[in-house]
Parts: structure tokens; sequence; C-alpha cells
């Protein structure tokens, strides 16, 4: 969620946040995908598989596994957004390529954005451990269509929630018309 501007007090380079979308994006639809195939979703004579399998069981399931690592990922970005591992890779790789942004972005939203991330695969997880069935794969879908729309088309519904919140005076203050 980071990018080369990111110690810049103005702002950083919207295009970092939006390459790390698109990683995410198809992380997640790898976890939807996983999750449709297996303990998650399934069913057995008895009810859903995942009610009926044990904490070890839910934990060790290749779908929860792969959310897992997105979820500290997202943990990542929130703490350290200049140090997570798609911000290092657009700041080393992609941003010299590229000409510098024709305009800087607040690094606020973003984060909070990331956050976001973090508590909706969070949830996802900790419902899969409680044995909800669809929990985990409704949880990877929402999120992996809001990396989705970031990447593809700029729209970051994290961060037009912040500005929400903010309007309403609940996060953030104000940045001054100067900056």
């Amino acid at each position: 969620m980071s990018d080369r501007a990111d110690a810049s007090p103005r702002g950083i380079d919207p295009r970092g946040p939006r390459f790390a979308a698109g990683i995410t994006a198809v992380l997640l639809l790898i976890v939807v995908f996983l999750g449709l195939t297996g303990l998650s979703t399934a069913q057995t004579a008895e009810g859903w598989a995942v009610s009926a399998a044990s904490v070890a069981q839910r934990f060790l399931d290749p779908a929860f596994l792969l959310l897992l690592a997105t979820t500290l990922l997202f943990l990542w970005g929130v703490v350290s957004p200049r140090t997570a591992p798609w911000g290092a890779l657009y700041r080393t790789v992609v941003a010299p390529r590229l000409s510098a942004p024709s305009e800087l972005e607040d690094p606020r939203p973003p984060r909070f954005a990331q956050g976001v991330g973090l508590f909706v695969s969070a949830l996802g997880l900790a419902l899969q451990l409680f044995g909800m069935p669809w929990a985990l794969t409704i949880a990877a879908a929402a999120a992996s269509i809001a990396a989705f729309l970031n990447a593809v088309f700029g729209l970051c519904l994290g961060c037009q929630l912040y500005l929400l919140l903010q309007r309403a005076g609940i996060v953030g203050r104000a940045r001054p018309a100067s900056a």
C-alpha cells in the first residue's frame, strides 16, 4: 500500500496502493476458489463439513491458511506500510520504470482501507474457526471485490469509507487546504 513518495508529508503515489490491490485481489480470488472447493462450503450427510471438523482441521484448511497469510499482509500494511512487501516491490521494481506521478494522495485513506481489509479477513478467519459455513469464502469474496475495484478502476471502497467517516468527524482531521 505504499510507494516511493511514502515518506513525503505531501502524499503518496496512488499507483502504489493500486498495484498492491491487484496482487491482493488475485490472492483473495484464490482463497475464494479454495473456499468453494474446500471445507468451508462442503456438506456431508450430517450437515456442514466445517461444523463437524475439529478446530485443527479448520485451521489447516488451505483456504484458511492463505486467508491467514493475506490477513497478516493486511496487518503489515496497517502497522508499517513503508516496509509492506507489495509496497516495497512497487518502489523497487515498478516505480523506477514509471514517470513521476502527476499528483499525490493522502496516505491515511489507503492505510485505513488496509485496516478494513484486515477486519473483514480476520472476521472470516474467526468465523471459520467457530465452524460457520461459508463465512471464510464470503469474507474473502468481499475483500477480493474491493481490491479488484481499487486495482482496476481506482475505486477504493475503504478510502471512501475513511472520507465519509472523516466528514462525520469520526476519524482523522481535515487536511489543511495548503497541503
